[in-house]
């Protein structure tokens, strides 16, 4: 089923646009840690600086490393550009990749159940979430991640639903069954958009990588079940032959190819750190150039770093989280802390100890608290129903998690989790669209008085749609609550202790 309201579809897209807009941009550049970046700003923003004086790179750091690859600072730097060297020029790019972030998100969910409601839900609920205000608003990588993954899933669902036209266009011309493998469905350029975005995502940060994986094999699936569903002799076999090759090269190879590109910068540099290491005399070296193996030893470098950055090898941070800690937003991330700051709503409002001043990265509870109960209902339904959506949700969620349960020891941050937080939306959308139209059934004539009336008052007020309401105006309420501490807006200790409502926070 697909959505055929169009113009609301684009009216509740631009008016979430409008409101991520203002709550990324409202007093964006006000804070600062004294003039400096706040948090790991501190490495992004200086590197992303230099890239606009070093060709596209960062200079070379001698005896350190620079551990991600170079995009996500790159588009840092495009707002530096702009702006310069202030909170503004490091933020900015950020809190577009944000609003683009709920657009993206509005127009899946919309495309993935046929519903604008739904994508109306996920929207709201994206705005709303206490780590994706944070990471919209700092110059940090995540957001980027965020935008390419949304930007790759639209493309794949954009062509799943293109292949389904033009199934549909064969059956009715009768060619369908001209071959038991059944019709070739041509060039598929959605897909080839959805390889583009997965490269750029590995080229903000490898974790990428396991996107590209699992919706490679989510793209082919959907092929083999929409030549089952459209009864093809052998839809296995006829997949395999028609569609994995165009799949490889489009969601496989084309990612590495601009991953690859991804470092021009560095490639055509001479001073860029490592870009004459790791030169080989093998037989094999004649065939690879130069500059090929210096990269690849500049890889193995930051995989060396990121594999060593372990508790057993001594790196503890007081902030630090594991990724069981992640689902419910048990332990959060504070990005920047002031005591004794001078209060800004009132001489006496923070008297005798003054004001708090403090971001902290913190998932708004009410989503990721109901998120557990999502991915249970998640689950009943892809294994019960088999239902197609919700296995989105699924591979989209264990593609950001699962590969951080592999190397549990490594040092880990909430802000890895980021990626996670779209899939939690989109689920919980969908749940909750299925619960609006929920009401009590009617008791039997033998059932207790109670019920009778129960059933009844749920029936007149449409029971689930009251649920659903006042959830999203907890959802709101909770986000309003914990705004100052996403903002950084100085507020009085007593109210600082208030905002920890777990032993963790």
């Amino acid at each position: 089923m697909r959505a055929t309201d169009t113009l609301r579809g684009w009216i509740v897209t631009a008016v979430l646009a409008v409101i991520a807009a203002l709550t990324r941009f409202m007093g964006l550049g006000a804070l600062s840690d004294k003039g400096t970046p706040l948090f790991d700003e501190k490495h992004y923003v200086p590197q992303a600086w230099q890239m606009l004086h070093n060709h596209a790179m960062e200079f070379n750091p001698g005896y350190g490393l620079v551990v991600h690859p170079p995009l996500g600072k790159q588009l840092i730097a495009l707002s530096e550009a702009v702006l310069g060297y202030n909170p503004w020029g490091w933020r900015v790019s950020s809190a577009i990749a944000g609003v683009i972030c709920v657009i993206l998100i509005v127009r899946i969910g919309r495309r993935l159940s046929g519903s604008t409601y739904v994508g109306a839900l996920a929207g709201t609920l994206l705005i709303c979430d206490g780590m994706f205000t944070v990471v919209s608003r700092t110059g940090l990588l995540d957001v980027f991640l965020i935008m390419f993954v949304l930007a790759a899933l639209l493309c794949l669902l954009l062509d799943r639903d293109q292949m389904e036209d033009r199934m549909w266009a064969t059956l009715r011309a009768g060619t369908t069954f001209t071959s038991e493998f059944g019709p070739r469905w041509g060039f598929r350029w959605w897909r080839f958009t959805a390889g583009v975005f997965l490269g750029l995502t590995m080229a903000v940060k490898w974790s990428g990588l396991y996107f590209v994986a699992v919706f490679g094999v989510l793209s082919v699936m959907w092929d083999v079940a929409l030549r089952r569903r459209y009864h093809v002799s052998r839809p296995w076999v006829g997949t395999l032959r028609r569609d994995t090759f165009p799949a490889i090269a489009s969601l496989a190879l084309l990612p590495v190819g601009l991953y690859i590109a991804s470092w021009w910068g560095w490639l055509r540099a001479e001073n860029a750190v490592y870009r004459h290491a790791g030169i080989s005399d093998a037989w094999w070296s004649t065939f690879v150039p130069r500059s090929l193996q210096s990269l690849w030893y500049y890889h193995q470098q930051m995989f060396d770093f990121h594999s060593s950055l372990t508790n057993s090898h001594g790196y503890h941070h007081p902030w630090e989280s594991k990724p069981w800690q992640w689902i419910a937003s048990i332990r959060p991330l504070l990005y920047y802390y002031e005591s004794g700051v001078e209060p800004t709503n009132g001489p006496h409002s923070c008297e005798p100890e003054g004001c708090v001043q403090a971001v902290l990265l913190l998932g708004t509870s009410l989503i990721w608290w109901v998120g557990i109960i999502m991915l249970l209902w998640a689950l009943y339904r892809v294994i019960t129903r088999h239902d197609p959506r919700y296995v989105v949700v699924l591979c989209g969620y264990l593609a950001a998690w699962i590969p951080w349960l592999l190397n549990w020891d490594r040092q880990m941050y909430f802000f890895y989790a980021s990626s996670l937080l779209p899939f939690i939306c989109l689920g919980l959308a969908l749940m909750l669209s299925e619960l609006d139209g929920w009401v009590p059934e009617t008791p039997s004539p033998e059932a207790q008085p109670w019920r009778h009336k129960w059933a009844a008052w749920g029936q007149s007020v449409l029971l689930g749609r009251v649920i659903v309401c006042v959830f999203m105006g907890l959802v709101i309420a909770n986000y309003v609550w914990i705004l100052p501490i996403l903002y950084g807006v100085p507020i009085s200790p007593d109210l600082w202790r208030l905002q920890h409502w777990l032993p963790t926070w």
